[in-house]
C-alpha cells in the first residue's frame, strides 16, 4: 500500500505581535496626540489591557484592525475610587497595569480568571512598593486579587531576581506615570518592546552596563505603527512545515528581535532549513518573511537556559517538536515556564505520555526521547492556549491521531489558529 505522504503549501500571516499589541494600547493612550495601530492582535489577552485602560478613564477603541486612539496623557481622569480591574487570563494587562496604577490617585484592585488569579504577583509588587505604593494581596497568596494604593513615587534602582520583561516594564511604566527616575537590572537580557517603543516615542531610555534607565518624560509623542506579526505564534507554523513530508510554508511578516529569536535558532541546529527574506523595518523593529522548507530531518538537542529566555513562551512547541526528532532532547533553565497559564512542564510531560512518547519531568525543565511509532491521543490543555496549539500541530502531522480538549481557549493570543492551520495543509 502507498505511503500516505504530509504536505504543507502557500503562506500564513500569523497575527499581530501579543507583546507590541498590549504596550501599543497603552502608549497610545498616554500619548500628547492621536495615535494609529494597524494590524494589532484582536485577543482575548489585548482585548483585556483595553479593558483595563478603559476602566482607569482612557478612551481605548474597541480592538479592531484599524484604530484610532486620542491619547490623554499620564493620568487617569477618573475619581476615586476605581472599580475592580478585570484582567481576564492576561498576566500581561495585570503586571504591566500595575505599574500604572501605582502612580494613580486612587486603589485598584486587579482581578483575574482562576488561572491567572495563581499567577505569582510579589515580584511585581516588590519594587512597586519600594518605589512608594501600597499593595494588599486581599486573599492572602501569591496571586490576584491584588490592591495597589497609587501614591506619589520616588526614584528606584532595582535589580530583577527573576527576568522578567514584565516586571521590567511595569516598573519603567510606574517611572513614566509617576515622572521619576528609574533604573532596572535583569539577571538575563529579556524582551525590549517597552524600551524601544518608549525611545522611540520620545522618552529618555538608556541602556548602559546592564542597567536599563528612564528618566522622567512630559509627553510621549502618538503612534504610526504597523504591528508585525507574532513570533511566538510563527513557531507553530514554522514547526508544522518541519513535521510535514514535503513542500514548503512561507510565514509572512515575522517580528525579528536577538530576545525573540531563540526557537529559530534552536530549530536550526535540530536541522530545519529556514529562508529569511527581509520584509520591512518600521517603528525600530525589523520584519522577515520566513520559508520554511519539509522534510528537515530532525535530530535531537540540549537546550539550557540561555537559550530558553529568548523562547520561553516557544518551549512547549519546541518539546512537541522533539517528539519526533532522532534522539533525546533535554531542556534545562526553563522552572519559569511552572508559573504561567499552567505548570508548562508537567502539562506538557503529561501529554506527550497521553499520547505515546516517552518524556520526563525535571525541576526545571524536561526530556523528550523522540519517536516514529503513530501518536494518539487526548490532550488536557488546562485552559492553556499554547499546550492547545502545540499539540494541535503534532495532531496536524502525519501518524497522529490526536484530540485536543478545549480548542477554543487559542482565543487568547491566537483567535483563528485552527482556520490557519486548516489552510495550510495540501
Amino acid at each position: 500500500m502507498a505511503r500516505v505522504t504530509d504536505s504543507v503549501h502557500g503562506e500564513v500571516r500569523v497575527p499581530g505581535d501579543k507583546s507590541v499589541s498590549h504596550r501599543a494600547l497603552i502608549f497610545s493612550a498616554f500619548a500628547s496626540g492621536t495615535s494609529r495601530v494597524r494590524g494589532i492582535l484582536q485577543s482575548d489577552d489585548v482585548k483585556s489591557t483595553a479593558g483595563v485602560l478603559r476602566t482607569l478613564g482612557w478612551a481605548v477603541p474597541e480592538v479592531s484592525a484599524e484604530m484610532v486612539i486620542d491619547g490623554a496623557g499620564f493620568t487617569s481622569r477618573l475619581p476615586s475610587p476605581v472599580s475592580r480591574l478585570q484582567c481576564n487570563n492576561s498576566g500581561t494587562t495585570a503586571r504591566l497595569m500595575a505599574g500604572v496604577a501605582a502612580a494613580q490617585p486612587f486603589a485598584s484592585t486587579f482581578v483575574g480568571d482562576p488561572s491567572l488569579s495563581r499567577r505569582p504577583m510579589r515580584r511585581v509588587s516588590a519594587p512597586l512598593e519600594a518605589m512608594g505604593a501600597r499593595v494588599e494581596f486581599p486573599d492572602g497568596h501569591d496571586g490576584l486579587p491584588m490592591t495597589i494604593h497609587g501614591a506619589p513615587l520616588r526614584a528606584i534602582d532595582w535589580e530583577l531576581p527573576v527576568a522578567s520583561a514584565q516586571v521590567k516594564s511595569a516598573i519603567l511604566l510606574a517611572g513614566l506615570c509617576g515622572r521619576v527616575p528609574v533604573r532596572v537590572r535583569e539577571p538575563a537580557p529579556t524582551r525590549d518592546h517597552t524600551e524601544r517603543m518608549l525611545a522611540a516615542l520620545g522618552a529618555g531610555v538608556t541602556t548602559r552596563d546592564g542597567w536599563i534607565e528612564l528618566q522622567p518624560a512630559d509627553r510621549l509623542a502618538p503612534l504610526d505603527l504597523d504591528v508585525p506579526g507574532d513570533p511566538s505564534s510563527a513557531a507553530f507554523f514554522v514547526a508544522r512545515a518541519l513535521l510535514a513530508d514535503e513542500g514548503s510554508l512561507v510565514v509572512r511578516h515575522v517580528l525579528r528581535s536577538p530576545f525573540r529569536d531563540g526557537f529559530l535558532h534552536v530549530v536550526r541546529r535540530m536541522g530545519a532549513r529556514i529562508e529569511e527574506v527581509r520584509a520591512s523595518t518600521g517603528s525600530g523593529e525589523r520584519r522577515d518573511d520566513l520559508v520554511v522548507h519539509a522534510g528537515s530531518g530532525l535530530r535531537a538537542v540540549a537546550v539550557g537556559r540561555d537559550e530558553v529566555t529568548s523562547m520561553i513562551d516557544e518551549v512547549p512547541m519546541l518539546a512537541v517538536l522533539a517528539a519526533r526528532a532522532v534522539g533525546t532532547t533535554v531542556v534545562r533553565g526553563a522552572e519559569e515556564l511552572r508559573v504561567k497559564e499552567s505548570d508548562r512542564i508537567a502539562a506538557v510531560v503529561a501529554n506527550l505520555r497521553a499520547v505515546g512518547v516517552e518524556a520526563e519531568e525535571l525541576p526545571d525543565g524536561l526530556v523528550v526521547h523522540g519517536t516514529e511509532a503513530p501518536l494518539s491521543g487526548r490532550v488536557l490543555t488546562h485552559a492553556d492556549h499554547r499546550i492547545a496549539m502545540a499539540f494541535g500541530i503534532l495532531g496536524a502531522s502525519r501518524g497522529c491521531t490526536i484530540t485536543v480538549d478545549d480548542p477554543s481557549c487559542v482565543a487568547v493570543s491566537y483567535p483563528h489558529f485552527w482556520e490557519d492551520l486548516a489552510h495550510v495543509a495540501r
